[in-house]
């Protein structure tokens, strides 16, 4: 099954434009640095020639994640109206101590300033599906936590 991302429509534009100046006027910079570096003669002993390739690797590696990433994103906000934890929605949970903090339950992939709960992390594969109300036990790297969803909002 693949991994689908939620994005903003700014976030998308945002990832889809880095990409393509990666993959032109990045992509053009690398190879005119390592042409440079060439002409310099022995590559053995030639640290701008090898620092170039370490840049050109960083950038294909970067390019490679965009394109996985943009292939599999979906551009919108959450589609439950808010009332169970899913991809896009702020949540606000309540710890054992009774402090509350809200987040957004998304990927990495975030245009807020909340924290961010992954769909992948322990939390937020205890939390998804759940309504507001519930009281969720979890096994984190901490131990046995215990929050409760005090709101959802899209």
């Amino acid at each position: 099954m693949t991994k689908v991302t939620l994005l903003s429509q700014e976030a998308f534009d945002r990832l889809t434009a880095e990409l393509h100046e990666l993959e032109t006027e990045g992509r053009l910079n690398v190879q005119r640095r390592i042409q440079t570096a060439r002409e310099q003669g022995d590559l053995r002993e030639n640290a701008e020639y090898h620092q170039a390739k370490e840049d050109q690797a960083f950038l294909e590696g970067r390019i490679a994640e965009l394109r996985s990433l943009l292939e599999t994103a979906q551009v919108g906000h959450a589609t439950g109206g808010g009332e169970v934890v899913e991809q896009g929605v702020r949540v606000t949970l309540k710890d054992e101590d009774g402090d509350e903090e809200t987040y957004v339950f998304t990927s990495t992939h975030n245009e807020s300033e909340l924290p961010v709960i992954s769909p992948e992390s322990p939390l937020g594969l205890a939390i998804q599906g759940h309504a507001v109300g519930d009281v969720i036990v979890y096994e984190a790297p901490a131990g046995k936590l215990t929050v409760e969803i005090t709101s959802i909002d899209v």
